[in-house]
This record gives C-alpha cells, structure tokens and sequence, in this order.
C-alpha cells in the first residue's frame, strides 16, 4: 500500500506544483486553493508513505518523479519545452531513482 499511497503523494505534488504557475503569485483563488489542498495532501500522503519506506528513499522517488512529471505538465500546459541539456538532466533523475529501486539495499522493494 505504501507505494500506492506514494503514487498519489506525487500526482497531488504534481498538482499543487503545476497550479502554483496559474495562481500568479497566489493571486487567482482557485489556482491557490488548488496550491493548497494539492501540497497538503501530497504531504500527508507522504507522511503514511513514511511508515514503512524510508525517508530518504522515499523523498528521492518523491522528488525524482515529481521533477518529471512537472516538467512534462509544464510543457502541455504552459508550452514550457525543455531543451537537450534539461532532457538530459531528467534522464539522469530518472536513472537515479531506477538505481536506487533495482540496487539499493535500503529500498522497500
């Protein structure tokens, strides 16, 4: 259930992330409820996630996936296309959090 619970940790992230841009420094209501109810959830998510999944592990899935996931939201949204050397960088992240699921002794895999 963990990871289940994870999954969702980060698309309320993504969420809360994503209508930060469309609040305009908090000054569109709804983008801001949206802001707020988003990163509250994601963290409480996170914070059953840490029952059973290690924090520094967890974070690392938590983060690496919502960095993804961001950016590809802010491409669809916002037209915000990112170049090689951030596709690059993703990848990297991407590949990080691949290691630390495949290899790592202190993953909850």
């Amino acid at each position: 259930m963990a990871f289940v619970y994870l999954a969702l940790a980060i698309v309320a992230e993504v969420v809360g992330t994503t209508a930060l841009k469309a609040s305009e420094g908090f000054t569109k209501l709804w983008p801001s409820v949206t802001v707020m109810v988003g990163y509250g959830l994601a963290f409480y998510l996170l914070a059953l996630v840490l029952r059973s999944i290690p924090v520094g592990i967890a974070y690392a899935i938590w983060a690496g996936l919502g960095i993804v996931l961001v950016t590809v939201a802010g491409a669809v949204l916002y037209g915000e296309k990112p170049d090689l050397p951030a596709l690059l960088g993703i990848a990297m992240i991407i590949g990080g959090v691949a290691v630390i699921q495949l290899f790592s002794a202190v993953s909850a895999h």
